[in-house]
């Protein structure tokens, strides 16, 4: 579903916007934010609203049991930080936590189960959103998710695909199985899903903030559930845990301002690396095969740089200055051929990944001028498949998104280094890129779930808006391919090239690896500086919604 609404004219301001908009993976979530921001609120407090909300109606994406990046522009004096609400690893983490005796990589150990979880960020995120940028109580923010999850909202086709995948993970957990399940199988469409432990749990942090969560008997609940299930969680864990403000990462790609997530995020500095290396071509005078190609290679080098060198920003030394200067991008330009693609070196390949959002991605703008990017996720759809008894809090397998060994690639085909080992307190690496652009005067705010491709969906879309669109739509629904340097392999969506190009590509040395089904869901908002024009759109690859009221 694409729903592109109501263009609102007249802005002249360089703050103030005439309308508001909300664009995120459903509708339901879109509305909550909606009603939040005509309830007095402002964009940090319907951030706060979509994000419980989507916790709720997309379980498979998002939810309390995860984390995210949370990217802030506030209008009234041009602040922007990036609330970091990734999860972190719990203290009894160790290198060789996911090995055997011989130190081979224990299959499904970091994606299924309890001890894939590492502790949750998100209700910190919200209860900080809430009481430092927003002006509404909690308990009005997070109203529409509570009403959500007691009255129940109705099984889509997406859901549906979502459970059958982790149809088996989700019986193992009794708890998970009653949420989302219908006599332990996948409920049919149009089935009420209800979650009355989940709204309580989303009340008991609306009452009591931070401490709702992360102290009391909710937090003993969900430590003596992990561990009794074969978790490794433990009290001190939930009481460490912390929402890190963070700089943004910051680019120009001939006169486009970037701002995007920061470290242990991996994308703000991967999408300035590749369009730096990038800004040294003439894109738009370049035939497409050899535009394709060169977008590709610069793609490759990001991702070698991310397995390299990234990891969590408080626990090891990241060169972020080095990675976006451009003259280090001059060097690796210089190494690019354009008849001819480079090797990526022999790693071992990937396991295949399912298609499609296994992460949520939501934009606001709101009257005021303030925006917010954020991107959320549990890791694999379901994460980790299993739900603490009495909470109705699912837990994610962000712990997959750590190295389990120096590269020995995760569930999305990613190798990693030291930098990016698992370790006690450590923030896993993510590819998540919540993401502000900005050209003459013009400001688009964007991002997209789908794992490992984020980053390049983020990249094919700044190029567009870049290089002359102004429409949203286009954004979203550009065919997309993918690089990742390992596998080495250039992965397309159907109908992504025509067959000639592909081709041709195939000629300079690139190993095709076309995908039968779409990948992303990308939600985008474009403010105009030039017609004071308001407009969003949601992906048609999924089923969200984008309002501008």
């Amino acid at each position: 579903m694409l729903l592109l609404l109501g263009l609102a004219w007249g802005w002249t301001g360089a703050g103030a916007a005439p309308a508001a908009a909300v664009a995120s993976a459903h509708p339901l979530a879109t509305a909550a934010g909606h009603e939040v921001l005509e309830a007095g609120g402002n964009a940090f407090d319907a951030a706060v609203a979509v994000s419980a909300a989507l916790a709720v109606v997309e379980p498979y994406g998002s939810g309390l049991g995860g984390g995210g990046f949370w990217l802030l522009h506030r209008a009234a004096d041009g602040r922007e930080v990036m609330l970091d609400g990734r999860e972190r690893a719990p203290l009894a983490a160790h290198r060789a936590l996911y090995q055997d005796a011989a130190g081979e990589v224990i299959p499904g150990a970091s994606v299924d189960g309890p001890l894939a979880a590492a502790i949750p960020g998100q209700p910190a995120a919200l209860v900080h959103l809430a009481e430092r940028y927003g002006r509404l109580p909690l308990s009005r923010s997070l109203a529409p998710a509570v009403r959500l999850a007691r009255e129940g909202f109705p099984v889509d086709a997406h859901y549906r695909r979502y459970a059958g995948f982790r149809l088996e993970v989700l019986r193992a957990s009794p708890a998970a199985a009653a949420a989302f399940l219908v006599a332990g199988e996948v409920p049919p469409e149009g089935h009420l899903l209800r979650q009355p432990e989940l709204a309580r749990t989303l009340e008991t942090i609306a009452a009591r903030g931070r401490e709702g969560f992360y102290a009391g008997p909710l937090a003993r609940r969900l430590v003596e559930g992990v561990r009794a299930a074969g978790g490794i969680w433990s009290p001190a864990d939930l009481e460490a845990y912390r929402v890190v403000e963070r700089m943004p990462v910051r680019g120009r790609y001939r006169g486009m301002r970037i701002t995007a997530a920061a470290p242990p995020s991996s994308g703000g500095v991967a999408l300035v690396e590749m369009l730096n290396i990038l800004s040294g071509y003439d894109l738009p005078a370049l035939d497409p095969v050899t535009r394709a190609h060169l977008v590709v290679e610069a793609m490759r080098r990001a991702y070698r740089d991310r397995a390299e060198y990234l990891g969590d920003p408080d626990q090891v030394a990241i060169p972020v200055d080095l990675l976006t200067d451009p003259r280090y991008a001059a060097g690796l330009r210089a190494g690019i051929r354009k008849d001819r693609a480079t090797p990526s070196s022999g790693l071992p390949g990937a396991a295949a990944e399912p298609d499609g959002p296994h992460t949520s991605h939501f934009s606001i703008l709101d009257r005021e001028g303030n925006r917010v990017a954020a991107t959320l996720s549990i890791n694999y759809p379901f994460g980790s498949g299993f739900m603490v008894p009495g909470t109705g809090v699912l837990l994610n397998d962000e712990m997959d998104d750590f190295s389990a060994k120096p590269g020995v690639p995760n569930v999305y085909g990613l190798v990693g280094a030291e930098a990016n080992a698992v370790g006690a307190g450590r923030r896993p690496l993510s590819s998540m890129t919540p993401t502000f652009l900005e050209q003459d005067g013009d400001v688009a705010i964007l991002g997209t779930p789908g794992g490992s491709r984020i980053i390049t969906m983020v990249l094919l879309a700044a190029l567009e808006f870049a290089h002359g669109s102004r429409d949203p739509v286009a954004w979203v629904t550009r065919p997309r391919f993918h690089h990742q340097y390992l596998p080495d392999r250039l992965q397309l969506e159907p109908g992504a090239l025509p067959a000639e190009q592909a081709a041709a590509l195939e000629q300079r040395g690139h190993v095709l690896d076309p995908r039968d089904r779409p990948w992303g869901n990308m939600q985008a908002i474009l403010r105009s500086a030039a017609t004071g024009a308001v407009s969003a759109a949601s992906d048609p690859r999924g089923i969200g919604s984008a309002e501008v009221r």
